[in-house]
């Protein structure tokens, strides 16, 4: 198992400030504008450890970041609060004038509250909460205490609506029911596990007035006959596995984050803990953050809707799938083209249609590109940690749109689900645009 506790690249100068700061009398308190990457990163690391599905994760991401933004917004008073176009939220109070407060430590006692109360390994979470409040030791006590009530004032109202977003009734519901039909899904090799979140489609969603709003195209049909669309897709998938060249192979790898993939040598299974989807996204958000010159509070807005957007992706792409509940690849190909055919990525245990890689990735691209621009370039480190991989790009579509031939190259969705799921990806990031940003 791959160790993970190791920071991304670009944040290593930050972890290193901090250390000296924290062994200082005076601290320095010139590089805690970039706070919220190291309290995206901790977040991350948990999630990662824990083995946290996508779905799950980004309900974890979308709550956590609408805290930080929340309880930082004060800071400017032309900043709106996110949650009265939301659903589910009751109207947030202000913080008292009359009183002083460092609100940078409200975000972070915010922002590690929440996550601490979504996440399983709560003391991680406790400690890096410690870490980064640390930073504001020196604060006068009165300051330090108004700012701490603030900031677990904002977590508890974010908090009040998570527990009735529908998650802890999705807990107690019965599992997906694996039938043997034809056409329809099948639990998939190596490991057969069972469906992953069949219920998610019922979580309420941020902005989405239903599940179904962005419903995508009906998927083609169930078909072996050759002419058909169906059949054509899934040869389309068999006779690209063979042909794939070196960099379609480390595409599809760069962009696995399959949170979990199991190796199996013999009789052993051993497995390697990967970032989700979601991560993958909140680091490419940090990374735009960071090399541009935006403000503090307005990064921290767009970690928030780039959060929520995703977590509505989810919402979205997860009631298509237990809807069509389409067949992934490799069971058709081994049924009718080749017994002995395996993907190069581990299949997802889930429906096939729509790609949610996809989905997600292209609302993730759309919402960063109303402030950033999509044809800003970034150099994507994410997978450093992880693969030793790291990939250029020159704007945020060429990002999403190498997410979608990702899936077809790892041989796990059809052309059919990663192009309709980028459509609706862009639907969804669409909504948020025109919603926060008149885009």
């Amino acid at each position: 198992m791959k160790s993970r506790y190791r920071f991304w690249a670009p944040f290593l100068l930050i972890a290193a400030v901090i250390s000296s700061c924290s062994s200082s009398k005076e601290k320095d308190h010139s590089k805690l504008h970039e706070l919220q990457y190291e309290c995206v990163q901790r977040l991350t690391d948990v999630i990662v450890y824990d083995i946290v599905n996508p779905p799950v994760a980004s309900r974890m991401y979308a709550y956590s970041n609408l805290a930080y933004y929340e309880a930082l917004r004060p800071t400017n008073s032309t900043y709106s609060s996110l949650l009265p176009k939301l659903h589910g939220f009751t109207e947030l109070a202000s913080p008292d004038t009359t009183q002083r407060h460092d609100f940078r430590l409200s975000a972070v006692i915010a922002f590690m509250k929440v996550a601490e109360a979504l996440v399983f390994s709560k003391d991680s979470i406790k400690t890096g909460r410690e870490v980064l409040v640390d930073h504001f030791s020196d604060l006068d006590k009165e300051v330090y205490t108004n700012s701490v009530v603030w900031g677990e004032a904002v977590a508890d109202h974010i908090l009040k609506r998570a527990s009735k977003d529908g998650y802890k009734l999705t807990r107690g519901m019965p599992k997906f029911s694996v039938l043997k039909e034809t056409g329809i899904w099948q639990q998939t090799p190596p490991d057969y596990e069972e469906a992953v979140e069949p219920n998610w489609r019922l979580i309420q969603p941020l902005l989405l007035d239903s599940a179904s709003q962005f419903k995508p195209v009906r998927p083609p049909a169930y078909s072996i006959n050759p002419s058909s669309q169906y059949y054509k897709e899934v040869k389309e998938v068999y006779d690209l596995s063979k042909n794939l060249t070196d960099e379609q192979k480390l595409i599809a790898r760069f962009w696995d984050d399959n949170p979990f993939v199991s190796e199996h040598k013999g009789h052993l299974t051993y497995a390697n803990k990967k970032m989700t989807p979601v991560g993958h996204w909140m680091c490419i958000t940090g990374l735009l953050g960071s090399q541009s010159k935006k403000s503090t509070l307005e990064i921290a807005r767009v970690y928030a809707l780039t959060a929520a957007a995703i977590f509505d992706g989810f919402i979205s792409t997860w009631e298509e799938k237990y809807t069509s509940k389409t067949v992934r690849p490799v069971t058709v190909i081994r049924e009718h083209i080749a017994s002995e055919w395996n993907s190069l990525l581990q299949t997802p245990p889930f429906p096939e249609y729509t790609s949610g890689h996809s989905v997600i990735s292209a609302a993730a691209a759309t919402v960063l590109s109303a402030v950033f621009g999509n044809n800003t370039a970034f150099r994507d480190t994410t997978e450093l940690p992880y693969l030793g991989l790291e990939r250029n790009f020159t704007s945020l579509s060429a990002a999403s749109d190498e997410v979608s031939m990702s899936r077809m190259y790892g041989g796990i969705h059809y052309r059919s689900a990663v192009m309709n799921g980028q459509k609706q990806g862009q639907q969804i990031g669409d909504y948020f645009n025109r919603t926060f940003y008149n885009k």
